[in-house]
C-alpha cells in the first residue's frame, strides 16, 4: 500500500533533513520490500541483510530522490533488484547440500530436489543479466507475482510496456538458458535440413 501521493512527496523532501520523517517512510515500506527481497532470496537472514542494505542505500541517496510521478515504492524497489543483484554476485555457490535441498519442493528425491533448486538459480541468474528495465519487470512479476498494472505503477509505465520488457525478458533468458520455440535446448547438428519435411 501507497501513502497518499502528495502526503507522500512532502514526506520524502523533509526525510532529506529529517531522520523522523525518514524513519516514517521507512515504518511504511519496510514490510513491503523486505517480502520483496525475500520472496527472491529465500533466506531470512540475507532478506533482512538486503532489506537493510537497500534502506541504508536510499538514506545516501535520499538528497537525489526527486519525485516522477510515481510512488517513492518503485525507487525502492528499483534498489532492492540491484541489492538482490549485488548479494548474488557477491555469494559463493553454496556447497552446503542441507541448504540445497531446503528450498526444494520437501517430498520429492533427494536428487530431483536438488535439480529443482539448480534449475531455479539458474533462471534467477539469467534474470539477473537482463538489461535493468526488463530485470526489474521480470522480477516484480515472477518474484513478487504483481499485476502488470501494480507494475506499470512502481516501474512508472504503461501496462503494455510492461507486457513487451516482460516478452523481451522472457526472450532474453530463453536465450542465455539456450532454450529455443517449444522448450526444447538446441543441440549441435541436429537441426532439421531447411530441406526436409515433417
Amino acid at each position: 500500500m501507497t501513502l497518499p501521493r502528495a502526503y507522500e512527496d512532502q514526506l520524502v523532501e523533509r526525510a532529506k533533513g529529517d531522520a523522523d520523517a525518514f524513519g516514517e517512510l521507512y515504518d511504511h515500506y519496510f514490510g513491503q520490500i523486505y517480502r520483496f527481497v525475500y520472496s527472491r532470496l529465500r533466506d531470512q537472514d540475507a532478506a533482512e541483510d538486503v532489506t537493510s542494505e537497500v534502506f541504508f542505500k536510499a538514506l545516501r541517496a535520499i538528497h537525489r530522490y526527486r519525485p516522477s510521478g510515481h510512488p517513492f515504492s518503485a525507487w525502492l524497489y528499483q534498489i532492492s533488484v540491484n541489492a538482490i543483484a549485488d548479494h548474488y554476485r557477491a555469494k559463493r555457490p553454496e556447497s552446503d547440500l542441507d541448504a540445497a535441498v531446503a528450498v526444494a519442493t520437501p517430498g520429492a528425491p533427494l536428487d530431483e530436489r536438488v535439480a529443482q533448486r539448480d534449475e531455479a538459480a539458474r533462471v534467477w541468474a539469467a534474470i539477473d543479466s537482463l538489461p535493468p528495465q526488463q530485470r526489474t519487470a521480470m522480477t516484480l512479476k515472477l518474484g513478487e507475482d504483481l499485476k502488470l498494472a501494480q507494475i506499470g505503477t512502481i516501474m512508472g509505465k504503461s501496462e503494455g510496456a510492461v507486457k513487451l520488457l516482460i516478452h523481451r525478458g522472457m526472450l532474453g533468458v530463453r536465450q542465455r538458458l539456450g532454450i529455443v520455440a517449444g522448450g526444447e535446448t538446441p543441440h549441435a547438428n541436429t537441426a532439421p535440413s531447411s530441406r526436409e519435411t515433417p
